[in-house]
């Protein structure tokens, strides 16, 4: 901590190796890394707070869907992500035993995202239920698992920002250039989790959104693309994708973005012009 402070007073990078973090904890014969512990942490933190919200009023899941959704959404977020990173930023793995390789990292935002909308399409279709309300009642949690997420990166020193002289730019051991980069990992934590729950939860908790079929997960979807094509500007783009830079002026993560922001205002669009499902109406005031 010192050493931070004497950094940023002297307008110095700082040195990211001298904060004294490591990527897991050293078990003698295997290291857990605080990458999978993120993943674990945010289904089990989000899937907690998702069993509190079945027992407010208004809820469409029963015990036995939200079982269900356990098990095959966190397979939608494993299956998902790495299918995606192999598929958008790594085609040349498909095919090969390396793409199977999780645990030497590489996952994709957006592949988890399609793993975890086929997961709940086939436990809504299985138990009759409405998408719409089951995509609202996950999204509520989803920032938990992106806020960990992101700390872990930082944690791990990877997914570093582009170089800059901003006063608290740090200087990545990863780095070939070892220059001052922005900590885009914690922007990331910050918008894509924190802000996003800071919304999200009082949404549900404090209004009748939940009512709303699509209401929850549009104002998600819009939030998460929008935070991704911003801290996208800080990010460093991977060294095989920065040709999409230099050739449209935004990044693959921007592209992808994009149509995820259009169709989290359609859906917002078409939430508030149907009528709330039951139970959305207040209690009628008593008579004197």
């Amino acid at each position: 901590m010192l050493s931070l402070l004497a950094a940023t007073a002297a307008a110095e990078p700082i040195q990211w190796a001298e904060l004294g973090l490591k990527p897991g904890i050293d078990l003698g014969f295997f290291t857990l890394r605080y990458y999978s512990l993120a993943y674990l942490g945010g289904l089990v933190l989000g899937f907690w707070h998702l069993s509190r919200m079945m027992k407010a009023p208004g809820s469409p899941l029963a015990q036995r869907h939200f079982d269900d959704l356990f098990f095959y959404c966190t397979l939608g977020v494993i299956l998902g992500g790495r299918f995606g990173y192999v598929v958008f930023y790594k085609p040349e793995l498909f095919g090969t035993l390396d793409m199977f390789k999780l645990w030497e990292g590489g996952m994709s935002f957006h592949g988890g995202v399609i793993g975890v909308l086929l997961a709940i399409t086939w436990v809504a279709w299985r138990g009759g239920l409405n998408w719409l309300r089951v995509c609202d009642y996950l999204a509520v949690n989803v920032p938990f698992g992106m806020l960990l997420g992101r700390l872990a990166n930082f944690i791990n020193g990877e997914l570093y920002g582009r170089p800059t002289d901003v006063s608290w730019a740090m200087v990545f051991p990863t780095d070939p250039m070892q220059v001052g980069r922005h900590p885009s990992q914690l922007y990331q934590a910050g918008l894509e989790g924190l802000l996003l729950l800071v919304i999200m939860l009082p949404l549900f908790w404090k209004t009748r959104a939940r009512y709303r079929p699509g209401l929850l997960v549009g104002v998600f979807t819009v939030g998460v693309a929008g935070a991704r094509f911003i801290n996208e500007f800080f990010r460093e783009p991977d060294s095989y994708l920065v040709h999409v830079v230099t050739d449209t002026g935004l990044s693959r993560g921007q592209w992808l973005s994009l149509p995820m922001i259009a169709v989290g205002l359609l859906v917002i669009g078409y939430a508030l012009t149907r009528p709330p499902v039951g139970g959305a109406k207040a209690p009628a005031p008593q008579a004197a």
